[in-house]
């Protein structure tokens, strides 16, 4: 049976500002130095419409911002690479959402990295040295793009430090290394926001706020990160720093790991990634509601966010046009991770399609969730409301002018309950045209085109061109009817997108 829905396209709708594109992330710093990352992020910017960039490992030793001495004197302090990405990502219209952090190994208090860069989590060894970069950091910033540009920007502290794996200390540790910052930058100049506290999966925010307000610490903006699998993440130790030596996410554990057979690895980390998630279906908005409650007054962003497990196909295309329906209204911006699949935490995996992060693969060919950004960037501001209801086939409306685009989706988590559904779309006004496009497991696909390649490791350009011309969004014209209603009859597959793009008469 079909599930019906009925939308009066004449209405004006709702304000419904697109507040995903606030920003979009990009793995360490140093990547952005590459040029077809580069190349990714401004394709990005100009057809998804995202407006900041937001990485870690800004103070990485990578980024060569603090050089040891070579010989009599202090160490050496330059903004060189720093300069480089963010004179790049203003001369394309964007701007840097700044995370602070991680720490320069010849400041550090010991020796714990994370990833395959290995960005130093720990401490600074002593605090007036931390503090000395922040305010040299801050009144370069101010000397070399004026305080009008600067005060645009955001400057979060860290990236979750309630994680033992990104940061070597504890709660009361990341209070005062904000603190140090915050307080820091605000003594440079006030027109530096800053916030906090970068944490995974809402924690910490009523302490935060707390801590801040009781010592009148700056605080502009809280920042959070969530995914929609707590139990896998718990599983990973991703809910908080648990116990240490005991989480699969401390770095102990972790170096246990890689001393294990391959066989038995392999059977560890299935485990891990296929425990059944019994989340709820919209466990992001109820997640987002607790966090803008937690939040108050403060503008809240998310500065992390993505799906699970299926990265490549369309069902994360399903995924977020859900998310970003049902987040309405919850959240200031979003940041989804990441920009590219040019990925370097467990190292740069050479296969074109490794179920990475990126909204683009290596080679910059687009997934189907980034065809799903591209044609959301195009779609008005003002959201009708949709009559009808279905427990995963729902439908976006998004007008301007005498523009609607409807975006019909099928999800659930990680396919959990999930069927071909029948829809029926019945549409109130006049309208002069419609056309048509489809994210399933047969449209707009390239990793299916890629697998029907033979799976190659290494493509040539002209491999790389048909990719691109497969992950297309391809409109069809479909008939209209003359009487000032319209219906739509169509079947919405697992985990797919129907756009449906009207002109209005």
């Amino acid at each position: 049976m079909a599930v019906k829905y009925e939308i009066d396209l004449n209405e004006t709708g709702k304000e419904f500002p697109h507040y995903w594109e606030l920003c979009v992330g990009s793995c360490h710093a140093a990547t952005v130095l590459r040029e077809d990352v580069r190349s990714q992020i401004r394709k990005a910017h100009e057809e998804c419409g995202f407006q900041y960039l937001r990485f870690h490992g800004l103070f990485d030793d990578d980024m060569s911002v603090v050089l040891p001495p070579m010989g009599p004197g202090g160490e050496e302090i330059s903004f060189f690479n720093v300069d480089s990405i963010f004179d790049f990502l203003l001369d394309i219209g964007m701007k840097p959402f700044v995370e602070i952090g991680f720490m320069p190994e010849v400041y550090a208090s010991g020796t714990q990295t994370c990833f395959h860069y290995k960005g130093n989590v720990t401490m600074p060894a002593e605090d007036d040295k931390w503090m000395n970069l922040i305010r040299t950091f801050g009144g370069h910033l101010l000397e070399r793009y004026g305080r009008e540009e600067v005060s645009t920007w955001f400057f979060e502290v860290w990236n979750e430090p309630n994680l033992r794996f990104f940061f070597d200390g504890t709660q009361e540790d990341y209070f005062h290394l904000y603190e140090m910052t915050a307080r820091t930058l605000k003594g440079v100049d006030g027109c530096f926001r800053v916030g906090g506290p970068a944490t995974s999966v809402n924690a910490w925010i009523p302490e935060f706020r707390s801590f801040c307000e009781e010592h009148q610490v700056p605080l502009d903006f809280i920042t959070t990160h969530h995914y929609p699998s707590d139990d896998p993440l718990s599983t990973m130790g991703m809910n908080g720093p648990g116990v240490k030596g005991t989480s699969p996410m401390d770095p102990e554990v972790m170096e246990q790991m890689k001393k294990l057979p391959p066989e038995e690895l392999a059977k560890v980390i299935e485990k891990m990634m296929h425990n059944e998630n019994n989340n709820p279906r919209d466990i992001l908005a109820r997640m987002t509601k607790k966090a803008k409650e937690e939040a108050g007054d403060y503008p809240l962003y998310y500065t992390e966010w993505n799906g699970s497990k299926e990265y490549d196909t369309s069902y994360q295309a399903a995924f977020v046009t859900q998310t970003i329906a049902y987040n309405e209204g919850l959240v200031e911006g979003y940041s989804y991770w990441t920009v590219s699949d040019i990925f370097e935490e467990m190292g740069l995996h050479g296969a074109p399609f490794h179920n990475e992060f990126g909204i683009q693969t290596k080679h910059g060919v687009a997934k189907p969730v980034y065809r799903v950004f591209e044609a959301l960037h195009g779609a008005g501001n003002r959201r009708l409301s949709v009559e009808g209801s279905h427990p995963t086939a729902e439908v976006l409306a998004l007008k301007e002018g005498k523009q609607v685009m409807l975006f019909a989706y099928n999800h659930d988590i990680e396919r959990r309950d999930i069927a071909p559904q029948e829809m029926e779309l019945t549409l109130v006004g006049q309208i002069a045209s419609i056309e048509k496009a489809v994210i399933d497991e047969e449209h707009c696909n390239p990793k299916k085109a890629w697998e029907t390649m033979g799976s190659p490791a290494y493509l040539t350009r002209e491999q790389v061109e048909v990719l691109d011309k497969e992950s297309r969004l391809t409109y069809e014209q479909i008939p209209v009817a003359g009487n000032g209603e319209t219906k739509l009859h169509f079947t919405a597959a697992e985990e797919s997108v129907m756009i449906f793009r009207i002109s209005l008469a």
